[in-house]
């Protein structure tokens, strides 16, 4: 007979994220169920529902970057553009994302573009270490602060991601595209 292991806080962000992929909404008490814990253990783990959402939506963001870090050959500027829009092109076509913002959009949009949420201010230091490396190999050269244009590189990306909830029209991976050439160039 197999002694079951009890569940632990990976365990609860493990299964948020496999909900979250399967475009479920992640309810607390739904993850406490399959968890077989109780939902003030599981508050007590991952904090509230909207902390869960961050840290789900970042592990995923982390491998993806982490991902595009390894696909993408290109050098430089070029390189910079290539990882963001790989980035955008992944946020958009990722059905747990489009799930989410489809019917949680305010939320999803507040959780991820705000600073004091934790999410962004991660997704611009990634970015700001991918400028870094490229400026420190001497590939690239920029006029401005690195944090500087690693800030407007994801607010490019969050007003792509976000586009129908900000103006109503459908996000356009070319447009994003040009605009990020204009500001590396």
């Amino acid at each position: 007979m197999k002694k079951r292991t009890r569940p632990t806080p990976v365990d609860a962000l493990r299964q948020a994220k496999r909900n979250f992929l399967r475009q479920q909404r992640i309810d607390m008490s739904v993850l406490a169920e399959q968890l077989e814990i109780s939902r003030v253990t599981l508050y007590r783990w991952v904090g509230s529902r909207d902390q869960l959402l961050v840290e789900v939506t970042w592990s995923l963001t982390e491998f993806t970057i982490g991902e595009l870090n390894r696909e993408v050959r290109e050098t430089g500027s070029e390189r910079v553009v290539r990882i963001a829009v790989g980035f955008l092109e992944r946020v958009l076509d990722n059905a747990g994302m489009k799930h989410w913002i489809a019917t949680e959009g305010e939320l999803a949009m507040r959780l991820m573009t705000r600073h004091d949420t934790g999410f962004q201010p991660r997704l611009i230091e990634a970015f700001r270490q991918i400028l870094q490396e490229e400026t420190d190999a001497g590939r690239m050269s920029l006029p401005a602060d690195l944090n500087e244009v690693a800030y407007v590189i994801v607010r490019i990306i969050e007003s792509y991601t976000y586009l129908n909830l900000i103006t109503g029209q459908e996000p356009n991976i070319e447009k994003a595209e040009g605009v990020l050439r204009l500001l590396l160039r």
